[in-house]
């Protein structure tokens, strides 16, 4: 059985983007980089938005790839190596290999996939994350905070009704001063 995480780069103040759409003051540097690779390996799955999957769908096919630094070519080989499922009303047809849509997030079809996973799952895109939160989907938090205030825009956890307690599995500091706290959800 997979767990299923949820991964995001916030501002200080718990945002994905701020109130213009730009998410450009949370590019990690090298060494976080590195570190969400390593943190990308055990995932099998991704489960997304359409908007996050039109933002991520970038790592199919990275122009001038091979000279670009060793961290970016090997989130690209991460990226190809994982079967995506996206949600979407809208989207037609992928844009990317391994990848289906399907026109509703389906609570149970969910279940199902994260109790025969071999591989970790990831949900991606705040709106789609809190979804599954409150669904109690959602095994684990990993929030990369970064050293800005952006003062408004997309929210990471979105407002969803759920209370629940967190338990701090691991942290870790960054020379940038990005900030990596990673939590399990308790009922």
């Amino acid at each position: 059985m997979g767990k299923l995480r949820y991964s995001t780069i916030t501002s200080l103040d718990g945002y994905v983007a701020d109130e213009q759409g730009s998410f450009d003051w949370a590019a990690p540097d090298e060494a976080v980089h590195a570190f969400v690779n390593e943190l990308q390996q055990p995932i099998g799955t991704y489960l997304l938005g359409r908007r996050m999957y039109e933002t991520l769908v970038f790592w199919e096919s990275p122009p001038d790839l091979e000279h670009q630094p060793a961290v970016v070519q090997e989130f690209a080989e991460i990226w190809k190596g994982t079967d995506k499922v996206v949600y979407s009303r809208t989207l037609s047809a992928p844009s990317s290999a391994r990848t289906r849509i399907e026109r509703d997030f389906e609570v149970e079809a969910v279940r199902r996939l994260k109790a025969t996973a071999s591989r970790d799952l990831a949900v991606g895109g705040p709106e789609l994350a809190g979804q599954a939160i409150a669904a109690g989907l959602v095994d684990e938090l990993e929030l990369f905070l970064v050293p800005v205030l952006v003062g408004g825009g997309k929210r990471a956890l979105a407002d969803n009704g759920v209370r629940t307690g967190l338990e701090l599995l691991d942290e870790r500091r960054f020379g940038n001063g990005t900030a990596y706290l990673r939590y399990r959800l308790r009922p």
